[in-house]
């Protein structure tokens, strides 16, 4: 199976997460090669955390796990697309279904999208 090329850019290559039926793009994270082979055994999506230093499998601390549906390799073989089933409704760890939840306007940043859980309740205060 060809892979992603991880050698370019330092053992990790950034991952586009995408919601499977409405196209919306839910979160950008990263893959180094152990985090690509579990995602692709296990069907479920699994990250490098650059800040934890550790493999980050999605929602094992929340149960808001992605189901990977699809998975692309662009032209250079260094950006992964994931087109997922994002089970709980949300993939941010700040309560709501994308990560880009804040657009600029007129030179502001605002909240334009519902949250779909409670943080605190989810992951306790931290």
């Amino acid at each position: 199976m060809e892979k992603p090329d991880f050698a370019k850019q330092g053992g990790l290559v950034p991952v586009i997460v995408q919601d499977e039926a409405s196209g919306e793009v839910l979160m950008l994270a990263y893959m180094n090669e152990e985090a690509f082979d579990e995602t692709m055994r296990t069907g479920r999506a699994c990250y490098y955390s650059r800040s934890r230093g550790k493999l980050w499998r999605k929602g094992e601390e929340s149960g808001h796990v992605q189901e990977v549906k699809e998975v692309y390799l662009d032209c250079d073989a260094d950006t992964v697309l994931l087109r997922v089933r994002q089970v709980g409704g949300a993939a941010c760890h700040k309560g709501y279904k994308s990560c880009f939840y804040r657009r600029y306007e007129n030179g502001e940043l605002k909240v334009v999208a519902e949250r779909v859980f409670d943080p605190d309740e989810v992951y306790g205060r931290r």
